[in-house]
């Protein structure tokens, strides 16, 4: 069965960015997916559109094709006080690196990382952290088959879905990407894990 839209893909792959694997998902956990619909970058769906079970793909895509250039204009500096909760600054979050939800000026949630972090301020940096990379992939299409009603009306990990309250489903992201808890937010101090809740079990 060729990769065509609709179908649900399963890639065993590695990106490789500036010489170092950045990403990579083995064949006991591959990366699936509902091809046609939007999930990845465009051009990775073009580039293994037609190709079936067994075939192995290579191919590079330049920044405008993956994640675009890096803009110094999404570089943000906030005061302080804004990552205050309940009065007090989570100092703890404002880790250079790391990665925080945040609502930009039309409600929406985003991602920035802490770029620096000053008495008073704190600069986010909300280009995508592959902007301006080039990205390099190599992988194996380990499995195509037919999406059912059901995937294809709520997705492939119920991504389709509108969001459920308090501890709900991670709608099919893994750790890290925005799940449904930040690690601390739970009793437990875990991470939230894509069953339903923390590592806990909340």
């Amino acid at each position: 069965m060729k990769i065509e839209k609709n179908k649900v893909v399963a890639l065993s792959y590695e990106l490789e960015v500036e010489g170092r694997i950045a990403d990579k998902a083995g064949n006991d956990a591959p990366l699936e997916y509902i091809h046609g619909t939007g999930m990845l970058l465009p051009k990775f769906e073009a580039a293994v559109h037609g190709k079936e079970e067994g075939d192995e793909f290579a191919f590079t895509l330049t920044p405008e094709e993956g994640y675009g250039t890096y803009n110094p204009n999404y570089l943000v500096r906030l005061p302080l006080q804004a990552f205050e909760v309940d009065g007090k600054v989570r100092e703890e979050l404002l880790v250079v690196g790391r990665t925080l939800p945040m609502l930009n000026s039309e409600g929406q949630v985003v991602q920035g990382t802490v770029a620096s972090v000053t008495e008073d301020s704190v600069t986010m940096d909300f280009n995508h952290p592959m902007a301006g990379k080039t990205l390099n992939f190599k992988g194996k299409v380990e499995a195509v088959r037919e999406a059912s009603e059901k995937e294809l009306r709520e997705g492939l990990h119920g991504e389709y879905l509108p969001p459920q309250e308090g501890c709900g489903h991670c709608h099919g992201k893994h750790k890290g990407e925005g799940c449904c808890h930040e690690k601390g937010e739970c009793d437990c101090e875990g991470d939230c894990n894509c069953e339903g809740g923390c590592d806990c079990g909340k």
